[in-house]
């Protein structure tokens, strides 16, 4: 057979197309037009996001009162914050106590709730909706004016406690009872790790509720040996969720204590404190390392958590 000789396909086949027949052309278009509509993402993600977080990494280490040009530092934000600066470490204080608090009670009494709700009754969706009516509200303005009002010196629930002769005092005015109102307040919005943990018990399948039945297992043990471990996943990943919310908390202690910190600096949460510095002395660049000093925290806590996982959180395909 010669060089030049062509080889019939076979009956039924079609040739392979050549790929420099401009074949590829149709799906390269294709990507051109995926990311023109992603450009507005990117852009927003650069101009909105990367910008401002390394804008803010620059300032963090420079003296800047946003009315003159910022002066370089170093690293000098950063000492202060940990040797020369009392208020900073009472907020560390009184967020790592909140965040130990609200974290643990907020998601025990939320999947207590679920597992409540979590039965084929009549108008059990509209009870579901009620329960979860407090997370929408919780974080607005009006509710925390509300929760202050509720715990003041002449409030409800000092007036619930005059009826049955019982004195009560200032809930909010009081450095040993101010941060647990905030507490309840937080625990108050259990809505959304609620629809979580209820989310999760639905896929939890009734065969193994039905086969522990029939080995004896009461209610209490079944709770611990079949819904706690095949809920890991969701437990752990509302703990995430949790703790860097609870870390972010702003708005209950700026409106319940008038943006002051509370009696004697009792709910100086990090966050308010922040705000504080930059936007009340306009400390703009030691708010910055505030900031990143707080993104580190976080992310430890984060990374302390995924490598605990492995430990206790259980997945099917393990």
């Amino acid at each position: 057979m010669s060089l030049g000789t062509t080889i019939a396909a076979p009956a039924g086949h079609e040739p392979a197309p050549d790929v420099r027949d401009g074949s590829t052309r149709p799906r390269r278009r294709g990507d051109r037009v995926a990311y023109l509509f992603l450009a507005p993402w990117f852009a927003g993600l650069l101009l909105l996001t990367t910008g401002p977080l390394l804008g803010s990494l620059y300032l963090s280490f420079t003296k800047f009162n946003l009315l003159q040009p910022p002066a370089w530092n170093g690293f000098g934000n950063y000492l202060k914050l940990f040797t020369d600066d009392p208020r900073y470490l009472q907020s560390l204080k009184v967020t790592f106590i909140y965040v130990a608090l609200t974290v643990p009670l907020q998601l025990g009494f939320a999947l207590a709730v679920a597992v409540m709700l979590n039965r084929p009754l009549r108008g059990m969706a509209w009870y579901r909706s009620i329960y979860y009516i407090p997370s929408l509200l919780g974080g607005s303005v009006a509710i925390a004016v509300i929760w202050g009002q509720l715990f003041d010196d002449d409030g409800v629930l000092n007036g619930f406690l005059a009826f049955f002769g019982v004195a009560g005092r200032s809930w909010i005015s009081n450095p040993d009872t101010a941060l647990y109102t905030l507490v309840l307040l937080n625990i108050w919005q259990f809505g959304s790790p609620m629809v979580i943990f209820l989310a999760g018990l639905k896929q939890i399948p009734q065969e193994l509720y039905d086969a522990a039945s029939v080995d004896g297992a009461s209610a209490w043990r079944r709770f611990w040996s079949v819904t706690v471990p095949l809920l890991t996943p969701i437990i752990f990943f509302n703990v995430v969720l949790q703790i860097i919310q609870a870390f972010q908390a702003f708005t209950p202690a700026y409106v319940v204590s008038g943006g002051s910190g509370g009696p004697s600096d009792s709910t100086l949460f990090y966050t308010l404190y922040l705000y504080q510095q930059g936007f009340t002395n306009l400390n703009m660049g030691y708010a910055s390392a505030m900031a990143w000093v707080l993104l580190l925290i976080i992310a430890t806590f984060t990374l302390i958590n995924f490598g605990l996982a492995r430990r206790w959180v259980y997945y099917e395909d393990r």
